[in-house]
C-alpha cells in the first residue's frame, strides 16, 4: 500500500482481508492524510480518530482469531452531514441544527456499518444541501483538491473532495439536482445517482422528496458499483422504496461494451457548454466506440426548461419540509417573546440566505393565485422531460453529456449571482427531474488542467449499463489524482 495515497474501497477490503495490511493501519493513514490536508481543504465536519482506531482494532481482533470478515471490513466510508448518524452529529451544515445527535442511523448507514464499513467522519455541504459549490454551509467553504482556489462542487462537496484527496476510501452523498455528480466531476472522481425509490431515503434529512436520493461516490467506477451494490434494496420505512430485485452493478463493471446503444447529448446543450466540456464528449465518444458500443446523436428538446422546473418544485418541496425546523422539537432554538416571535426569530438566526431564498420561492410557487401558474405548470414541463427521454431511449440504451458545462469555478466567483450559479446544474437537472439514474466519471483535462467529467443516463433500474460504460470510459481516459499519482 502507498502511503502517500490511500487503497480504494474494493483494494481496501482485499488488503486487509488477505492480510496486506491491518485495518488499524489502513486508519492511520487516511487519519493522517485527514491531518495533513484537511485544515486547507475542510471537507470534513466532524471525525472521531480515536473511535475510527476502536473500530480498526476490532476488526484485526476478528482477523487474528480466523473468523470471516463481513465485505467491506477496514473500509473508511465519509458521509455526508444530512444523513443521519447515532452516533455523531447531523447539522446539515445548518447553525439551526448545531451539536445535534440523531437517536438512529440512516438505512443506508445501517447497511454500511453491516458490510463492516467505517464510518471516518461526516462532510461538509451547502446548508441542507442546497447549493451547487459548497459555499453555503455555516460552518465552512470546502475547498477543491485539485485548485484549493476553486469550488469542489456542490451540495456533496465535502464528500467528493474527502475521496479525491485521499481522506476516505468511498463516501456517500445525496443528489437533488446533480449534487453528487456535479462535485464528482470537479474533483475528478465517480459518482452514481440512482434510480429514484432505489435507495432507501430513511434517515435522509429531506429537501425536496420527489428528487432526493443517496448516491455512492468513489475514486474508480468499480468501487462505485461496490458501494451502491451494498446500499441498495427495499426498505419499508421508506414509502418511495422500491420493493424489487436489483441487479449487481459490480459484476457490470467488467462487462463488455460491445452492442451498447448511446445517445449523444447535443442540439441546445451545445450552446450551454465550453470547449473543455465538448472535449470531454468527444473523448468518451471516442471510447466508447474503441469499446464496441454504437454512438447516435439524440436531443432532449425540453431539458432547456429543466432550471426553472426544477428551481420551482425543489423551493416548493423545501417551504414544506423545512417547517419542521422551528426549534420546537429539536436543534437551536432562540429566544422570543410569544410563540410566533420565537419562530420567527430560530428561523431567522438558524438558517442561511440560500436556504431562506429557496423557502421563500416555494412559498410563493404553493400560494394562492400561483400555484396553477408556476406549480402546475412545471409539473406539467416535468411530464415533458420525462417524455423526452423516453423518446430518446426508442433508440439507445444510454446517454451521453457532459456533467458540467465547465471545468470547476473559482470560489465566490458565482456567488453574487444565484442564477448564474443555478445554470451550473444544467446537464444533471433533466435527469433528476425524470428520476432516471445517472453516472458521471473522469473523461479529460481542461485546459487549466481540471478534470472534466461526463454524464452518462440510464433506463429505469439500469445502473449496471452505466456502470458498463463508464468503466469503459474510465479505462480509457483515465486522469489520474490531484496528488499526481495513481492506484
Amino acid at each position: 500500500m502507498s502511503d502517500a495515497f490511500p487503497l480504494g474501497v474494493l483494494d481496501s477490503a482485499r488488503a486487509v482481508a488477505q492480510g496486506e495490511v491491518t485495518a488499524e493501519r489502513l486508519a492511520q493513514t487516511h487519519l493522517e492524510r485527514i491531518e495533513a490536508s484537511d485544515g486547507d481543504i475542510r471537507a470534513f465536519l466532524h471525525h472521531d480518530p480515536e473511535r475510527v482506531l476502536e473500530r480498526a482494532r476490532e476488526v484485526d481482533a476478528l482477523r487474528s482469531r480466523g473468523a470471516d470478515l463481513p465485505p467491506f471490513a477496514g473500509v473508511h466510508i465519509a458521509v455526508k452531514d444530512n444523513l443521519c448518524t447515532a452516533d455523531s452529529p447531523t447539522t446539515c451544515a445548518s447553525r439551526i441544527l448545531e451539536g445535534y445527535l440523531p437517536p438512529y442511523d440512516a438505512h443506508v448507514v445501517e447497511r454500511l456499518r453491516a458490510a463492516g464499513a467505517t464510518i471516518i467522519g461526516k462532510t461538509n455541504l451547502d446548508e441542507f444541501a442546497m447549493g451547487s459549490s459548497t459555499e453555503n454551509s455555516a460552518y465552512a467553504t470546502t475547498c477543491n483538491p485539485w485548485d484549493l482556489e476553486r469550488a469542489p462542487g456542490g451540495s456533496s462537496g465535502g464528500s467528493a473532495a474527502a475521496v479525491s484527496a485521499g481522506m476516505s476510501a468511498g463516501a456517500l452523498g445525496s443528489d437533488t439536482g446533480g449534487s453528487v455528480r456535479q462535485p464528482a466531476a470537479f474533483c475528478g472522481i465517480s459518482a452514481l445517482k440512482p434510480t429514484y425509490g432505489s435507495v432507501s431515503r430513511y434517515g435522509l434529512v429531506a429537501f425536496a422528496s420527489s428528487l432526493d436520493q443517496v448516491g455512492a461516490m468513489a475514486y474508480s467506477v468499480a468501487d462505485v458499483a461496490a458501494l451502491h451494490d451494498s446500499i441498495a434494496g427495499f426498505d419499508p420505512r421508506d414509502a418511495t422504496s422500491l420493493n424489487r430485485e436489483a441487479t449487481s452493478c459490480l459484476a457490470a463493471a467488467t462487462a463488455p461494451a460491445e452492442g451498447i446503444r448511446v445517445g449523444v447529448w447535443s442540439g441546445w446543450l451545445l450552446e450551454q457548454i465550453d470547449d473543455d466540456a465538448r472535449a470531454a464528449v468527444q473523448a468518451s465518444r471516442l471510447a466508447l466506440e474503441d469499446a464496441g458500443a454504437t454512438a447516435v446523436d439524440i436531443d432532449l428538446p425540453h431539458a432547456s426548461l429543466g432550471v426553472s422546473v426544477y428551481y420551482v418544485l425543489a423551493a416548493a418541496e423545501a417551504s414544506s419540509n423545512l417547517a419542521r425546523f422551528d426549534g420546537m422539537r429539536y436543534g437551536a432554538r432562540a429566544s422570543g417573546k410569544g410563540l410566533v416571535a420565537t419562530y420567527e426569530a430560530t428561523r431567522g438566526e438558524g438558517l442561511g440566505p440560500e436556504v431562506k431564498r429557496r423557502i421563500l420561492l416555494g412559498t410563493h410557487a404553493l400560494s394562492s393565485g400561483y400555484y396553477d401558474a408556476l406549480y402546475n405548470r412545471a409539473q406539467r414541463a416535468r411530464g415533458a422531460i420525462r417524455s423526452d427521454f423516453a423518446n430518446a431511449f426508442a433508440s439507445c440504451d444510454a446517454i451521453l453529456s457532459p456533467t458540467t458545462p465547465s471545468a470547476a469555478f473559482r470560489l465566490k466567483e458565482k456567488s453574487a449571482s444565484p442564477l448564474s450559479m443555478y445554470l451550473a446544474d444544467i446537464c444533471t437537472l433533466p435527469a433528476s427531474l425524470a428520476g432516471l439514474p445517472a453516472i458521471s466519471t473522469p473523461a479529460s483535462l481542461s485546459g487549466d488542467g481540471l478534470p472534466m467529467g461526463v454524464q452518462l443516463v440510464g433506463q429505469f433500474h439500469r445502473e449496471d449499463t452505466l456502470v458498463t460504460l463508464a468503466s469503459a470510459i474510465e479505462a480509457r481516459c483515465a486522469i489520474g489524482h490531484p496528488g499526481g499519482e495513481t492506484r
